[in-house]
């Protein structure tokens, strides 16, 4: 990339940055005054993108840099995550847990798809949605987007609701302790198994114990390594529904963040990444991803997001119910005490 290129990127790139300090500003006034954060930065960015794209028009003068924060720098937060997963909680989980976990995944995947299609969502709105919904929330919504080629509106509506429902999950989910009966282990599972992000596992489980917070962590985190085959699958997917001429190299097949995502986990887990450069990595992969999300909201139309708002929000809501029935099912199936 030339100096002229790159001369180009900035007025755009400069605009997502300020947005996303904004964002991660508001996001510290809510740790001050609540304790924890409501509304993660990575959701301010976006909420805050919109608004402003609602009041103003950005000029093609700051297209070049707003395209390269919503797809090139989230490809790299991406890749920077896979720092922060080791395999070695697979083996901590125990085989009958883990695949429990991958069914759990995969079921949820299908119906949740398959209710969005009877919705009449999109078919890339409806796998965000089932990505969202099933294995990590935001985080997932931010990695299949870029496999799949969907569109900002489709991504920002997706993490908007994802984010507001997983709000809703943190404050009832503990509710169904008593009116199920269930344990501090079983809760420990549920939690993992249904709560969108490993902050708002903590949230939803220090409340009730201290065995629900550790094993509802280690679920979550198994949950989370169901990102890179799920995201593997889809860019196969994506390949044979396209025009591709056979005999794809590998880098053509796997989007080369999803190979750097599994090689830094790999690392990880053979311990070749220092907790001082981990320390260094988690951080910026949380700008990148605040920077990025500001710039997906630059590209938001309201006039297609409120069209799409009620069919997206049931689509979601009831998803996650049925993430909730199978996970109960697994939990009864598999005799956790």
């Amino acid at each position: 990339m030339d100096g002229k290129s790159i001369a180009r990127l900035v007025p755009g790139l400069a605009l997502c940055t300020v947005i996303a300090l904004l964002a991660i500003g508001l996001q510290r006034v809510e740790e001050h005054w609540a304790g924890r954060p409501y509304l993660e930065a990575l959701v301010m960015a976006i909420l805050l993108g919109t608004a402003l794209r609602t009041l103003w028009q950005p000029s093609p003068r700051w297209q070049p840099g707003i395209g390269f924060c919503a797809k090139t720098l989230l490809e790299i937060a991406v890749m920077l995550l896979g720092a922060s997963i080791s395999f070695y909680a697979v083996r901590q989980a125990g085989f009958g847990l883990m695949a429990g976990i991958a069914v759990v995944v995969v079921l949820a995947l299908g119906a949740s798809y398959g209710l969005c299609r009877l919705l009449g969502l999109p078919k890339r709105m409806a796998v965000l949605v089932a990505c969202g919904n099933s294995i990590c929330g935001n985080s997932a919504i931010a990695a299949v987007a870029p496999v799949i080629g969907a569109r900002s509106e489709d991504v920002a509506s997706s993490i908007a609701f994802t984010a507001v429902l997983g709000v809703v999950v943190v404050l009832m989910l503990p509710l169904l302790v008593p009116a199920f009966g269930l344990s501090e282990t079983q809760y420990g599972v549920l939690a993992g198994l249904t709560v969108y992000a490993v902050p708002q596992v903590l949230a939803a489980t220090v409340p009730v114990g201290l065995v629900s917070t550790q094993l509802g962590t280690l679920v979550k985190l198994v949950r989370v390594l169901m990102l890179g085959p799920v995201v593997i699958g889809l860019s196969v997917l994506a390949r044979r529904s396209s025009s591709a001429k056979p005999g794809l190299s590998l880098n053509r097949l796997v989007p080369w963040f999803i190979v750097g995502f599994l090689g830094l986990a790999l690392l990880r887990s053979l311990g070749a990444i220092p907790d001082a450069i981990l320390e260094a990595i988690m951080p910026a992969a949380t700008v990148l991803t605040v920077v990025s999300m500001a710039a997906l909201g630059l590209g938001v139309d309201l006039k297609a997001l409120r069209q799409a708002g009620a069919r997206v929000t049931l689509a979601v809501t009831l998803s996650l119910l049925v993430l909730i029935a199978i996970s109960l099912g697994l939990i009864r199936l598999l005799g956790v005490a």
